[in-house]
């Protein structure tokens, strides 16, 4: 966590995640703009050494969309930060809502548009094989233990499958659409919430790359309907989750109301 302390002690570098907070997805020259019209006198160069230091932070991950370089807010290590030093020190339970899917919006998604720049990006890096996780994200009694609600998975893990998650009580929780699978490597699927009546799909993608003594799992979500950018912090606890149950055997739930909306 020391890459982490020390990329936030810099007011500038906080300023840049602060304004990918605002906006994610920011290309250097937005992120350049930006500073100029708050007055910085920071030079492109400078905003480019700033931005290497999060990265190695892994406080922002950055995807390229044609010939543009995309950079988005990493929520995982400051989560981890909390979870270690200040969650222990507060109530519990917390009433956090994980998603908060209000907007009801007309039309499908374009489930071919691979190339956008999504809406959202998550990195982890889990001390697990690559094996490991890819069955936590697709064995129905595996992923149940992690989930934040207990959640199971039903269907076939096949081009053109349908994917339900399923509460404890047989509701379904999500439906999702496989687009695109690679064993082992990615799934690309809609993602199509069942809170509420009306809420509108969208898209998402589960990548994984293994590494040296570790699975980097990227996480990401394209086509978020305005209402809906609270699934930012459900993807956050989900993968914090997911990560300690890997590595501890024990999974990280923080206690959520799932309320009309949500």
């Amino acid at each position: 966590m020391d890459g982490v302390f020390k990329a936030m002690s810099d007011p500038t570098r906080r300023r840049l995640l602060d304004r990918l907070r605002v906006k994610d997805g920011q290309t250097l020259s937005e992120l350049e703009k930006g500073e100029t019209e708050e007055g910085s006198d920071m030079t492109r160069f400078g905003i480019m050494k700033h931005l290497k230091v999060l990265e190695d932070a892994s406080l922002v991950v950055t995807r390229r969309s044609g010939r543009f370089k995309h950079h988005y807010l990493n929520v995982v290590p400051m989560q981890e930060v909390l979870d270690r030093w200040i969650e222990p020190m507060t109530q519990k339970p917390l009433a956090r809502l994980t998603l908060d899917l209000k907007a009801q919006l007309e039309g499908t998604i374009d489930m071919a548009a691979t190339d956008e720049k999504p809406d959202f990006v998550l990195e982890t890096f889990i001390r697990a094989p690559i094996d490991t996780v890819w069955e936590a994200l697709t064995d129905p009694e595996v992923f149940s233990k992690y989930h934040f609600f207990s959640a199971s998975l039903r269907g076939d893990w096949v081009k053109g499958g349908k994917i339900d998650n399923v509460l404890p009580d047989g509701n379904t929780m999500l439906s999702h659409e496989i687009t695109d699978i690679q064993p082992k490597t990615r799934i690309e699927m809609s993602f199509e919430p069942h809170w509420s009546p009306g809420l509108a799909p969208s898209r998402m993608a589960y990548e994984l790359e293994q590494l040296e003594g570790a699975c980097r799992l990227s996480i990401l979500h394209w086509g978020i309907p305005e209402g809906q950018e609270g699934v930012a912090r459900g993807w956050s606890e989900f993968a914090a989750s997911l990560k300690s149950y890997l590595e501890t055997g024990e999974p990280l739930i923080i206690p959520n109301e799932m309320g009309s909306e949500a």
